[in-house]
């Protein structure tokens, strides 16, 4: 017997014709086939199909950033260039290691964005707050939710509550944990955060501090001995004086509910944008089913221990 290409089962299968066939059990896909093996390609091709085609509407229409993000079916995300731990583990935010990363991650999934739909780019602190188009939908780098800040930018709804810590150079070690041992020493701070704010108004110092364009000029000053102290977030904190800034040492934190305005980290977007609703929708769910309290305990537990500021 001649071989032919009808008597291959899947050349000869086609979807379409498994779709012609629904009004026949008789139908037979190659009349060689059993009827049972027949009517089970037929089925198996309907589901196929319809769970493709599902699949495409939920996105198209139900998807909650359906045509919202930058590019359609990708959600782009910014952080720093480097971006430090226990934020970002490795500077490799695509590891989904860290806790900014993770919560990127598990956000994007609640979404309805699988791993391989999100893309990172990278961005500087600054930059990223100023008015105007951006190149992510959103910029995560420990960016403090504030009025001013909201006049430019769209926030989301706060995903961590950060207390703020005091870092010393190795000079000044010995700094007892109170705020009048604080106000004698000589701060710096990045002048676009909500550092210097709290350091006029909580601590009061005796010298103007010393403002610097980003962490990186902060952390050389303080290697340098050309300061004393400076305030960051706990987690921050606890990672320059560990790997960063030889010498150093983390003498004490402000408890996050002693302050009317606390630290809270938002994810930042463009001004207007619609994802916002989507996005804290997602950060809602997280925060009823767990899932972001114990993304945080994974990646900040070392934050407890540290004596509060008298």
């Amino acid at each position: 017997m001649e071989y032919t290409a009808a008597m291959d089962p899947l050349r000869a299968f086609d979807p379409r014709i498994a779709l012609d066939s629904l009004g026949s059990r008789n139908y037979r896909l190659g009349k060689w086939l059993p009827q049972k093996v027949s009517d089970m390609l037929n089925t198996l091709s309907l589901a196929a199909l319809s769970i493709a085609l599902m699949t495409t509407s939920a996105f198209a229409g139900g998807h909650c950033a359906a045509g919202k993000t930058l590019t359609d079916g990708t959600l782009t995300l910014a952080t720093g260039n480097p971006a430090y731990y226990p934020w970002v583990l490795d500077d490799a935010p695509e590891s989904g290691q860290g806790f900014e990363a993770a919560v990127a991650y598990a956000m994007a999934e609640e979404m309805g964005f699988a791993a391989d739909d999100v893309v990172w780019v990278r961005s500087s602190f600054d930059e990223a707050i100023q008015p105007g188009a951006k190149n992510f939908d959103l910029n995560m780098q420990q960016y403090s939710i504030t009025p001013e800040r909201d006049q430019v930018v769209d926030f989301s709804v706060p995903y961590f509550t950060a207390p703020m810590a005091v870092l010393v150079s190795p000079g000044a070690v010995d700094t007892a944990p109170t705020l009048e041992a604080l106000r004698d020493l000589k701060w710096g701070a990045v002048g676009s955060t909500t550092a210097v704010p709290k350091l006029t108004a909580i601590i009061q110092p005796t010298q103007d501090p010393l403002l610097y364009g980003d962490n990186a000029d902060v952390n050389a000053a303080m290697s340098a001995n050309q300061i004393d102290a400076a305030l960051f977030d706990l987690p921050t904190a606890l990672f320059l004086s560990a790997v960063m800034i030889e010498g150093s040492k983390v003498i004490g934190q402000f408890a996050p509910d002693a302050s009317d305005n606390p630290d809270q980290f938002g994810m930042l977007m463009e001004e207007g944008n619609p994802l916002k609703a989507c996005v804290d929708e997602a950060l809602a769910a997280m925060t009823e089913s767990g899932e972001l309290a114990a993304i945080e305990a994974q990646w900040l537990q070392d934050t407890t221990g540290v004596p509060l500021i008298q």
